[in-house]
């Protein structure tokens, strides 16, 4: 397989654009299998020349492009500023031709009652494969559809993000081949076969003890291990140290278990959510996500030590010559205190191999073998030979 990324921060779209696919070219030809394009927002009215341009000037075979706040490439962050990435893949043998190929996917929603009515699903929810999912923030229910995929092909692999360089509706762009749209989703399919995986680092760490929910109602977890949840709250907090109590004041986290057939519970087995508020009336604690009676929990806290060390913790003993990268738009410098360095992070690790990716407002990537989607996260597609 041969990989290529580049980045360019001309401040001209043209210029840009010829840029990187002047590198891409030079670095691995044209007529890729896949290319994916990373534009910021100063460019995103630009969107459909610049997609045309690498279609007229690369001819991959599948072709996305999504508008993103901020964008990543090799070892460099551009926050809020003009830039576009490009990242192709290339391989040889069955995955080229047919049914084997890489193919680009669009996906819309529209309102059905109380719900929505999902359409595109069909093709890709094969047990196997992988999508590159990439969405708007604004007119997409990424949750409810990758419950549908989840449902229609378990083995299914999803990984991608949301487009994060509009406040509203309509100011997003998402390409597939040669449609542009400002809703919805797109995202590249890669059948079985293809040699890549998928990571998540959702940069948390846990605090106090994994402790199980003796009674709750949806998002209000109402009772831990027998005692009401705002309790269980301040006693986590009185028992860690006055560094974590203070990370614990500015944003609290809670860990849900994905396996409980587990004997014990380490950082990374939990689906991380955020911890709403809390009522001191009834001592019930809200959160993010559904968490059913006999769930284990834990409480978990973020900052920069943590976010990184989880990353390089993820990454250990992996093995890849590329990478998309699917940051959150709440990490690079603001989080770090310094640019770079998710993306530095990511290609130290894989020794200056392709790496391209966007911030995002959003993540989505596999927990325990289901796709899900989260925020503050760092989610990846290793790609190998």
């Amino acid at each position: 397989m041969g990989f290529a990324a580049a980045i360019s921060e001309h401040p001209l779209a043209t210029h840009a654009i010829g840029e990187v696919v002047g590198q891409v070219l030079d670095q691995v030809g044209e007529a890729p299998d896949l290319a994916v394009l990373f534009v910021t927002g100063a460019f995103a009215g630009a969107t459909e020349d610049l997609a045309h341009a690498v279609r007229e000037l690369l001819h991959p075979a599948a072709f996305v492009a999504c508008t993103a706040a901020s964008v990543l490439a090799g070892d460099h962050e551009v926050e809020q500023r003009p830039a576009v990435v490009l990242f192709t893949a290339s391989w040889s043998g069955r995955l080229r031709t047919g049914a084997g190929g890489a193919r680009a996917v669009r996906f819309s929603a529209e309102r059905e009652g109380e719900g929505w009515r999902l359409t595109g699903t069909d093709d890709v929810a094969v047990d196997g494969a992988t999508l590159v999912l990439l969405a708007d923030p604004f007119s997409f229910p990424v949750d409810g559809f990758l419950e549908e995929l989840s449902r229609r092909a378990p083995g299914l692999t999803v990984v991608g993000g949301l487009a994060s360089a509009a406040a509203g509706a309509g100011g997003n762009r998402l390409v597939a081949d040669d449609v542009v749209v400002d809703r919805g989703a797109v995202g590249i399919y890669l059948p079985p076969g293809v040699p890549v995986r998928a990571l998540v680092s959702q940069g948390c760490r846990p605090v106090g003890e994994p402790l199980v929910v003796t009674r709750s109602s949806g998002t209000l977890i109402e009772e831990i291990a027998g005692r009401p949840a705002l309790d269980r709250v301040l006693e986590t907090a009185d028992a860690v140290s006055p560094e974590d109590r203070s990370l614990m004041a500015r944003g609290l986290h809670l860990g849900v278990v994905i396996d409980e057939t587990q004997e014990s519970f380490a950082q990374g087995d939990f689906l991380i959510r955020d911890v709403l508020g809390a009522d001191r009336t009834t001592r019930a604690v809200a959160v993010g996500t559904e968490v059913a009676v006999g769930s284990t929990i834990q409480f978990h806290v973020r900052d920069a030590d943590s976010a990184d060390l989880d990353l390089r913790a993820t990454l250990a003993g992996e093995e890849g010559r590329a990478a998309l990268v699917f940051t959150c738009d709440s990490r690079g410098a603001g989080l770090f205190g310094e640019p770079d360095h998710d993306a530095t992070v990511v290609n130290d690790h894989l020794d200056g191999g392709a790496t391209a990716g966007m911030f995002c407002a959003g993540e989505i990537g596999p927990v325990g073998d289901k796709p899900w989607l989260h925020a503050f996260t760092t989610t990846l597609l290793l790609f190998d030979d």
